[in-house]
């Protein structure tokens, strides 16, 4: 069945789930007319969002397939969606149930997860200022931020707010989120950014990565990280440990142990490109596999050495990484270097992006759409298949995606998390493909725009 259509004229005058508070939603999505809702405002302001029903939901079914065994196209059906308590209680056919939230045929996909990004640090929020480069590299940038934090973090929570909004608006409701550890702002970075996740607790989610900037040794970051890693962070990060600190070995042991101590995960930045870059690497893996607790809980991102290799050792460390359960969190794309994603992907190395900065004295083209990277990776690796854009999907989500590699219906379940996102388009295909807009967001069933 086809979606229903709205104008744009139609949608701006009937805004998408409207809140009445904290505690109550309106019962339409997208009424074309208020007379013609399911209820009125104020019968509205009575329906409670710990339980709902969304009616005329789009979900995936299935694949169509031409006489090869090709993917032709993706079958759709209209669904009622029962949703309590944060999740989805059940999945049943639709009705015309006058009580229920009308989604209005828009397509609903599992909400989107932006992997690496740095919402302690950005200019988002206050007045445009481009890049500036510091002389020296890497570490005469760490010397401009060095000049800068103290600035920025005046109004840092204020900006972090701002910009976790601006995720919200391209459908991300969850982040994982680095965060500066260092001699300059100690742990007020970390500090003011919990207190901006405080606020957002009932619409996003998210989890920190203790990140020094300017280095493990190289400025004295040690005592910081080991205090960070007694707080509720979820990872410990790290930085060109040969570039920045001059010693692959002794940053990485002092990283792997503080993690093990604290059961805490991994999640290295690795721009080198070459010798030591590939060292860093096999170290790691080596590091991983005398360490299983902290399989499945490693990452190294953007890791562009990857992208210097020939096929015959990006297959080789994509091997190792797979066995060894160690993900790479990728930037799409980053001045030119082409990620050997799919090579990653057949070897079972979970691979995820994010927008990494967002408008800050490192970079300024982030938009805040992890839809966007979907359709870039979708560009670079040839992607233009029914099948094949729809694969690409699950680098918006960070995972789960309506139908599997066979076409069977995987998401969503009894027993999910509400964590949804509504889109104007016919399936996950067009939704890449064209980066259709969101509509809607609705995270642990609550209702956020």
């Amino acid at each position: 069945m086809k979606p229903i259509a709205l104008t744009r004229k139609e949608f701006i005058r009937n805004t998408a789930l409207t809140l009445a508070g904290s505690t109550f939603i309106s019962s339409t999505l997208f009424a074309d007319e208020l007379h013609e809702s399911s209820f009125s405002l104020n019968q509205a302001r009575q329906l409670s969002t710990t339980a709902y029903t969304l009616k005329n939901a789009l979900l995936e079914t299935g694949f169509d397939y031409d006489a090869g065994g090709h993917v032709l196209a993706t079958k759709t059906a209209l669904f009622s969606v029962r949703i309590e308590s944060g999740k989805i209680k059940s999945i049943g056919p639709n009705s015309n149930d006058p009580n229920a939230v009308d989604a209005r045929g828009m397509l609903m996909l599992p909400s989107f997860r932006d992997m690496h990004i740095h919402l302690d640090k950005t200019f988002y929020g206050d007045k445009w200022q481009a890049v500036r480069r510091g002389a020296g590299g890497v570490k005469g940038m760490i010397a401009l931020e060095q000049q800068l934090l103290p600035e920025l973090l005046k109004n840092s929570t204020f900006k972090a707010e701002k910009l976790i909004e601006l995720l919200q608006s391209n459908g991300t409701g969850f982040a994982r989120s680095h965060v500066n550890i260092e001699p300059t702002s100690k742990l007020d970075s970390l500090h003011h950014l919990q207190l901006a996740l405080d606020h957002k607790k009932d619409s996003f989610g998210a989890e920190l990565v203790a990140f020094p900037q300017h280095g493990v040794y190289y400025t004295d970051t040690v005592p910081y990280l080991k205090e960070a890693a007694k707080t509720n962070i979820d990872y410990i990060g790290g930085v060109d440990p040969f570039t920045i600190d001059g010693a692959i070995e002794k940053t990485m042991d002092f990283t792997v142990q503080l993690a093990l101590d604290h059961d805490k995960g991994i999640d290295i930045h690795l721009h080198e490109s070459g010798e030591s870059g590939l060292k860093t690497v096999e170290y790691l893996i080596q590091k991983v596999n005398e360490n299983p607790a902290l399989k499945g809980k490693t990452f190294l991102s953007h890791c562009f050495v990857l992208a210097k290799l020939d096929k015959a050792r990006q297959q080789e460390i994509a091997e190792k990484l797979g066995a060894a359960q160690i993900g790479i969190v990728s930037t799409i794309p980053f001045a030119g270097l082409i990620m050997p994603i799919p090579t990653l992907l057949e070897n079972n190395v979970t691979v995820m992006t994010g927008n990494d900065s967002i408008v800050d004295h490192w970079n300024t083209f982030g938009t805040g759409s992890v839809l966007q990277k979907a359709n870039l990776a979708a560009q670079v690796y040839g992607q233009v298949t029914e099948y094949g854009l729809s694969r690409m999907l699950k680098l918006a989500t960070a995972g789960p995606i309506p139908l599997d590699d066979k076409g069977r219906q995987q998401w969503p379940k009894a027993g999910d998390e509400a964590n949804v996102v509504l889109i104007d388009a016919s399936c996950s295909a067009e939704a890449v493909s064209r980066i259709s807009p969101v509509k809607s967001l609705i995270h642990q069933g609550n209702i956020v725009f």
